[in-house]
């Protein structure tokens, strides 16, 4: 399945020649989790991007604690002033299946859901930009439950509705596309025009 999610996340972007901009990111955050990630994002418009992110942990720890998973979260962005610069706000989905548990019980299952966010980047290279984003939603889990133990006993069936946070970004991006100096350029301007006084 990680595979399929990387071949996604690959097709996105071969498949922008038309699009002013496109990057690939990866999330810092997930990276301190042992959570392998890679995500794309594509310009659509003046204000607007698409994100795609894909997610994979297949680790394992001590006693047979692990977090294994895998998971994709699409999403699309609105700027408040120029794509792939300052504030934004999205709208994201996710689906992703899961095995693991750090306690008494292990968790197999599957969850999806929707959020919302809100992030900010900045400029820090011609080719450079750093994220940070936290989003906030719903999924719905359902799971086995299983004692964390291998091979452990089966417990039970179920269900969660969970509320609460859902995205949570700090991701160094790299840019491929054309118009990056006119992108900078006209984030200069816009930052002598909001403050003249600094002049």
């Amino acid at each position: 399945m990680m595979k399929s999610i990387l071949i996604s996340i690959l097709l996105l972007v071969t498949t922008t020649t038309f699009a002013q901009e496109f990057a690939l990111k990866t999330n810092v955050a997930y990276w301190a989790t042992t959570t392998l990630n890679l995500g794309a994002e594509i310009a659509i418009g003046h204000k607007m991007t698409i994100d795609l992110t894909g997610q994979y942990n297949p680790f394992k720890f001590g006693n047979n604690k692990k977090i294994t998973h895998w998971a994709i979260q699409p999403g699309w962005r609105y700027w408040t002033y120029q794509q792939f610069a300052g504030h934004f706000f999205g709208i994201h989905t996710h689906y992703g299946k899961y095995n693991g548990g750090l306690k008494k019980y292990r968790y197999d299952g599957w969850f999806a859901g929707a959020g919302i966010s809100y992030g900010y980047q900045w400029i820090i290279g011609k080719r450079w930009n750093l994220e940070t984003e936290l989003g906030i939603g719903y999924a719905y889990l359902d799971f086995d439950k299983y004692l964390r133990n291998k091979c452990g006993k089966f417990i039970s069936s179920g269900h969660k509705n969970y509320f609460g946070p859902t995205k949570l970004s700090i991701s160094f991006m790299y840019f491929f596309q054309i118009n990056r100096s006119r992108l900078i350029t006209r984030i200069h301007n816009h930052a002598e025009n909001i403050h003249p006084l600094m002049n």
